[in-house]
């Protein structure tokens, strides 16, 4: 065999489960990492086992932000020290992705930084997850693989076979996610699902004050589509104006649940029915009784596949 079909997974801490999960998939085991820790705070990785020549695959989401970040950068460092042939970060949720552009003066653009951090560390290729901007895949000099979530949310909004079925966007910048999650489902239906789209006033970071929604919701089974659930006040105040408009049923897809805060009891006392999510982020079902978990370890174990094999990526992670 080639060297650089030769490959190994290993996961930090923010993703030991998922990891599992495309291990499982790809019929092989989760590689052993360890990480030390310091009484101040400071950590270092280190593998187990022998990575020299082989393509390495760091399962790592950085959520809570800044910990798991260092931790995937430290194990990028000591993949590439230890040989490796190629070092690649599988990053599920990709933190700071909200951070985008220059929208007002002497603000950082932290998604840049980022990826600015991961290629210095030694990542020869990244793997994510519906990112929160398309054009963060052009800040890294490197090749990015988007997998969209909608390729396992889909699959389960169709199968609730909901009669009424329409799709929402809760934005204007969401639309084309929205879109995109509606096409799928009139692919897996074999029937047209409209959409709507809200309109929001945000005053500040993680409040809204104003949700109106622009078009026919009446007696409709409503599908809010978005790719993070933070403090989920979005959602669940569109949730409250769709049940006030008439609609029949609302319920919430997103790709990552972020879920600060007070995010799940807002989540169990809101007029959603339930808050479909996949597991980029590490999140226990049990903190609310709406939650519904789909993994990612198939579409990620696909695109592993096709890197190894050196065959299309995107062929099986398609938006619809």
């Amino acid at each position: 065999m080639e060297k650089n079909n030769q490959f190994k997974i290993f996961a930090g801490s923010k993703g030991q489960a998922l990891a599992q999960g495309i291990c499982a998939e790809l019929g092989c085991q989760v590689g052993n990492l360890h990480v030390d820790r310091f009484s101040d705070g400071e950590f270092c990785t280190y593998f187990e086992e022998s990575v020299r020549g082989q393509s390495v695959y760091l399962v790592q989401s950085t959520c809570p932000t800044s910990d798991n970040l260092m931790e995937l950068l430290l194990m990028i460092d000591a993949a590439k020290r230890a040989s490796a042939y190629k070092v690649v970060a599988v990053i599920p949720y990709f933190g700071w992705a909200r951070q985008d552009r220059k929208d007002k003066p002497r603000v950082s653009i932290g998604a840049k930084l980022v990826a600015n951090m991961l290629q210095t560390a030694g990542a020869d290729r990244v793997i994510t997850v519906d990112l929160h901007a398309d054009q963060i895949q052009g800040f890294f000099d490197i090749p990015v693989d988007h997998i969209f979530g909608s390729n396992v949310l889909a699959p389960y909004i169709a199968s609730l076979n909901l009669k009424k079925l329409i799709v929402a966007s809760p934005d204007v910048g969401g639309s084309k996610r929205a879109s995109n999650f509606a096409k799928k489902l009139h692919l897996l239906s074999d029937r047209e699902v409209p959409m709507v789209i809200c309109y929001k006033n945000r005053p500040e970071f993680n409040k809204v004050s104003e949700i109106r929604v622009l078009g026919d919701i009446y007696g409709k089974d409503v599908v809010i589509c978005d790719d993070i659930a933070d403090t989920a006040g979005t959602l669940c105040k569109a949730a409250e104006v769709m049940k006030e408009g008439g609609a029949k049923s609302v319920r919430a897809v997103v790709s990552h649940a972020v879920l600060s805060g007070n995010a799940c009891q807002r989540i169990e006392e809101s007029a959603l029915e339930e808050l479909i999510c996949t597991d980029s982020i590490p999140v226990d079902p049990a903190c609310c009784s709406k939650l519904h978990v789909v993994s990612l370890a198939k579409p990620i174990a696909d695109t592993i596949r096709a890197i190894q094999n050196h065959t299309s990526v995107s062929e099986a992670n398609t938006p619809c």
